[in-house]
């Protein structure tokens, strides 16, 4: 079995630079994070994958 990602790109709510992350379709819903490749501050992200496997992301601050 092969794992297909998909590269989302976000705007980091910490340093406001657009970084890209690696998002797994498989799971229809998820909660994660991840910490920026710029600033290194932790970003949480929260993620759908829409029946057309078409993934919405939103991007914020961890203490948000």
């Amino acid at each position: 079995m092969s794992l297909h990602l998909i590269e989302k790109f976000y705007h980091c709510p910490y340093c406001g630079e657009w970084v890209s992350v690696l998002v797994d379709p498989s799971a229809d819903a998820q909660e994660l994070i991840e910490d920026c490749e710029v600033c290194c501050r932790p970003v949480s992200f929260s993620i759908q994958v829409t029946d057309e496997d078409e993934v919405e992301m939103q991007a914020r601050r961890e203490d948000d």
